[in-house]
């Protein structure tokens, strides 16, 4: 790449220059050969415009001898430096003396300065050197300076070889500095690209804790941003992805280790295969195959490949089904069961099945932290864009910094408690994920007077 970059920028350079350097020097010749070939060399620049000005007013030569006389202090005086009759003036120092003949446009002579008016014609040769003078892009006459410093072709192309050598010396420095240039600027433009590079191979090397330090606001540093947000989201997957393998290792594990310890207890004749042994088996059996299809729910979920049955509910007896459900634990347990209903009840388009499963979590989640004799309430609103299912406990309540924790799979509020008594920790993901999948939310918050309450809502028409 540095190569590419190294070309690239040499190519521009070269391109530009190459162009520069045809644009001046056609310039450069033009206004070398309009300059000489317009009196600038001999001196008689300024007789050339006064002559064209003359014809230009008059649309003839007639009476042109008042600017070109045989006298020298008139032209003297009416040019200055710019030439006269006789030599170049101040310019000269009138050490050169000078002859000016002035013909029409077929070459005949009008006038000359040494001579006056004496007829004749200008040779070829002698129109090849004279001075065209033009009139609305039309030649109409030729000015021949003779003596002092007389302007030759030869002259002309010496001149032009020495600019266009001097160009190309100048261009050739520049692209030396382009190229210095383009190895300096290839080296700080590559800097970020190498540090990106060696990042991204030690990613794929699997360590995931290299970050990249890119300042600035450009697309480099955009990209280094970009980069380290995506290795903290793989660095973090990878840990979630090794704590969810330890934690569903925990919590197969201990099933498993009790339904071993009866089956060979009863192998070795220490239990009887009596009914009540077999159900306690039996018990842990079916506690495996409810975490199991936990799991199983939670990666179709996060897969998108969860199949819901979208069909028009009635959350309001869908709720009361799932009371009736806790009603003997909650009886069991001293704890009043409240259910009340806002609004004007309607259908909503959910999946009814997967809605029960997200009430039951939270309801059995409110059990599992409410103490006896206490009570929990089920809310039921109705607003004209959402539907909110509240489910409010008078338990102690979320510790601020596990709000959003308490949603993370086999994350427990209490790590010391047993499985029997703390559940897998998959409750509420579960919860959360089956709401997400179905357009809605779930979210918990603290109660001012204590306890929590645990909020899902759909909002109407759009699930």
């Amino acid at each position: 790449m540095r190569l590419k970059l190294i070309i690239s920028f040499t190519l521009v350079a070269l391109v530009s220059i190459a162009t520069l350097l045809i644009v001046v020097r056609q310039s450069a010749i033009q206004e070398v050969r309009t300059y000489m070939f317009r009196g600038g060399m001999a001196g008689v620049d300024g007789i050339v415009r006064e002559l064209e000005n003359y014809y230009e007013t008059n649309d003839s030569w007639v009476g042109v001898e008042q600017i070109l006389s045989t006298g020298s202090a008139s032209p003297g005086k009416r040019y200055g430096n710019q030439g006269g009759l006789h030599g170049l003036g101040g310019m000269m120092g009138g050490m050169m003396s000078q002859r000016l003949r002035l013909a029409d446009s077929n070459g005949y002579l009008i006038l000359d300065t040494e001579g006056g008016i004496q007829g004749g014609k200008l040779t070829g040769p002698e129109i090849q050197a004279a001075i065209k003078l033009e009139n609305k892009g039309e030649i109409v006459g030729f000015l021949l300076p003779e003596g002092g410093m007389v302007f030759s072709s030869g002259a002309e192309n010496n001149l032009i070889g020495r600019l266009t050598r001097a160009a190309y010396v100048a261009a050739g420095v520049a692209i030396g500095f382009a190229v210095i240039l383009a190895l300096l600027l290839s080296a700080q433009l590559l800097k970020p690209v190498s540090q990106l590079t060696e990042a991204a191979s030690s990613l794929a090397g699997g360590n995931l804790s290299l970050r990249v330090s890119i300042p600035g606001d450009d697309e480099l540093a955009t990209l280094g941003k970009t980069f380290n947000q995506m290795a903290n989201e793989l660095e973090n997957a990878e840990h979630n992805r090794r704590a969810m393998t330890a934690d569903i290792a925990h919590e197969l594990r201990t099933p498993l280790a009790v339904q071993r310890a009866q089956l060979e207890a009863i192998q070795d004749g220490v239990y009887p295969p009596t009914s009540e042994n077999i159900t306690s088996i039996l018990e842990q059996n079916m506690l495996l195959t409810r975490l199991v299809d936990d799991l199983r729910t939670l990666a179709l979920a996060d897969s998108g490949q969860l199949q819901l049955e979208m069909v028009p509910t009635d959350l309001h007896k869908l709720v009361e089904r799932v009371l009736d459900n806790f009603k003997a634990k909650a009886i069991e347990r001293e704890i009043d069961l409240r259910f009340e209903v806002f609004g004007e009840g309607r259908e909503i388009e959910v999946d009814p099945g997967r809605v029960e499963q997200i009430c039951s979590n939270l309801l059995s989640n409110a059990l599992r932290f409410t103490p006896d004799q206490s009570w929990i309430e089920t809310r039921l609103r109705f607003a004209p864009d959402m539907v909110l299912v509240s489910v409010i406990d008078n338990g102690p309540g979320i510790p601020e910094e596990a709000q959003e924790l308490i949603f993370t799979r086999f994350y427990r509020l209490d790590q010391s408690r047993s499985r029997s008594e703390g559940g897998s920790g998959l409750g509420l993901a579960i919860a959360r994920q089956l709401a997400e999948a179905q357009g809605g939310t779930l979210n918990a918050i603290n109660n001012p007077g204590g306890g929590a309450t645990f909020r899902l809502s759909f909002p109407i028409g759009e699930v």
